[in-house]
């Protein structure tokens, strides 16, 4: 484990410590948790963009797609439990 030095602004910590209170823990596990939830965060949007690349990208490579209508047919067919075939892609309209 190492130390990091942050300074906060007196109303800041203030509120972190109110904060932390409530939580019925201290400042410090209090800032910990909070940097944790951050860094999970923008891991989870990381790997969220990177999938949505890739998505993309086999689009753009294959030109076929699934047109959002009959995607949200099939989906609220599922959600009926009706059974139903995947729609198919197609090329798409250039």
């Amino acid at each position: 484990m190492s130390t990091t030095t942050i300074r906060l602004p007196n109303d800041l910590k203030s509120r972190v410590a109110e904060a932390a209170k409530r939580a019925g823990t201290t400042a410090h596990g209090f800032i910990l948790e909070a940097i944790a939830e951050k860094t999970a965060q923008d891991e989870k949007r990381a790997d969220f963009e990177a999938e949505a690349e890739g998505r993309y990208a086999r689009i753009i490579a294959s030109g076929e797609t699934i047109p959002w209508a009959d995607m949200r047919n099939y989906l609220k067919a599922k959600i009926d439990g009706k059974s139903i075939s995947a729609p198919k892609s197609r090329k798409l309209a250039r």
